[in-house]
């Protein structure tokens, strides 16, 4: 039975309601709805001009509207008269084939129809900084190796307990929180939870420690690699496949090698084969390819892959075994689009199950140091043009996701990369001014 949005609001005295989709490029479009109005919205949709945001649509298309889902509406735990709930893009009565969130929902059905329910968790990392982003805000966090700094966690308690007290208020059951290995960077973490449902909480979750950080007078980023030598902002996610029901881990096998099952084991091959142009999606900016391909950080590591391997309880690789019945994909940055970061883990996984693929040999050496020894498995991309390239090539991925998706993602972030291409940097002069 579909929740009433107009008594929900008058239970808990919300006035106002935002109702948001988020685009291709992970940006978030809202409207604020008063109470009073949102029953018509839950039956007709909020209307936008799609084209206005980044969606392949032009000025003289239909108006875009967002129908909020109430399954997954959130009351604002630091503004409790407004409550948010996530949208699917609807036009002339049909649904929006390149929204993100659309996209996931067919996936997830896709799945369903084949008896699995795919759950993740995700870990996103963001650094807290000044107002201009031009550095961390704690200076006095400067330590070498500063993961899991204790001091410089407990500078910002009132900002990380905060958000952390939301996710308990919430029925999230966070249950970690750090200082990650970058200066002035955390990491928060909360159960995993169904594919669709994770997504929202994802969006949810970046709108939230932005909101709060910002509150405090402080800014949070998830851009992959903000600051040159320091570690980047990964979105690492935990992936395992269920029965319909919710019950049975088709992953886990205790008979088998790191206990994943057969099944297990043909769904990480699909993310090993299709790896190369999975970062087309999970490592959606220019700036991301600074991070998986980059140099020794001040702390020593990058903790980010730069090759498609797999291995056991491993961070050095891109996907990892921590324990029986799961896997960590390493790949996807902060930038990554919470509902097509999804969407790309369950259509490469959908690919492997169907074609049997076989995730190769796995390698247990350490990548940062002995990755050179490893002659057969092939590197990441090295920018974001290599990454739509390979995206561009794998036919059988860009089907799984859908032609109309694949179609509007290429053309509008080849469009950025030639903005990218267009504009002059300080580096250039300073390299060839003298040429």
């Amino acid at each position: 039975m579909t929740l009433d949005l107009s008594t929900y609001a008058a239970e808990r005295g919300i006035r106002y309601f935002l109702i948001s989709y988020t685009d291709l490029f992970g940006g978030q479009r809202a409207k604020l709805v008063p109470a009073q109005a949102i029953a018509d919205m839950q039956k007709d949709g909020a209307g936008f001009a799609g084209f206005a945001t980044w969606l392949d649509l032009t000025p003289a298309h239909p108006d875009l509207f967002a129908m909020p889902d109430a399954s997954s509406v959130i009351q604002l735990p630091w503004k409790k008269d407004v409550a948010w709930v996530a949208a699917d893009c609807v036009m002339d009565g049909a649904p929006v084939a390149q929204a993100p969130r659309v996209v996931l929902k067919r996936l997830v059905a896709e799945a369903a129809a084949e008896g699995l329910c795919v759950k993740t968790g995700v870990e996103p990392e963001f650094f807290l900084v000044t107002p201009d982003g031009a550095r961390i805000s704690d200076e006095y966090d400067a330590a070498e190796k500063p993961c899991y700094d204790q001091q410089a966690l407990l500078r910002r308690y009132d900002v990380i307990a905060e958000i952390c007290d939301a996710m308990l208020e919430l029925g999230w059951k966070p249950y970690q929180n750090d200082h990650e290995d970058a200066n002035g960077q955390f990491e928060m973490n909360w159960e995993y939870d169904d594919a669709l449902k994770t997504a929202d909480k994802h969006s949810f979750f970046k709108f939230m420690v932005k909101s709060v950080a910002e509150k405090h007078g402080l800014r949070a980023t998830f851009m992959p690699k903000p600051f040159q030598g320091l570690t980047g902002n990964g979105c690492h996610a935990h992936i395992s496949v269920w029965d319909i029901d919710g019950q049975v881990n088709a992953f886990a096998d205790p008979a088998m090698p790191f206990g994943l099952s057969a099944k297990g084991k043909t769904f990480l091959g699909g993310i090993m084969k299709h790896a190369s142009a999975l970062a087309a999606i999970t490592n959606p900016t220019v700036n991301s390819y600074k991070r998986i391909n980059a140099p020794r950080t001040v702390s020593g590591a990058t903790w980010a892959p730069n090759t498609v391997t797999w291995t056991g309880n491993n961070r050095t690789h891109m996907v990892r075994v921590p324990g029986p019945g799961r896997f960590e994909l390493r790949l996807p940055d902060g930038a990554v689009n919470p509902y097509l970061l999804q969407a790309i883990i369950i259509a490469a996984g959908l690919s492997g199950l169907r074609s049997q693929a076989d995730p190769g040999p796995h390698h247990d050496i350490d990548m940062y140091r002995d990755g050179h020894l490893v002659q057969d498995a092939p590197r990441l991309p090295l920018n974001l043009l290599d990454a739509l390239r390979e995206y561009e090539k794998d036919g059988a991925l860009q089907s799984v996701l859908g032609p109309e998706f694949s179609a509007a993602y290429l053309k509008l972030k080849h469009e950025e990369w030639n903005r990218y291409c267009a504009h002059f940097t300080q580096w250039e002069h300073e390299a060839t001014l003298d040429i």
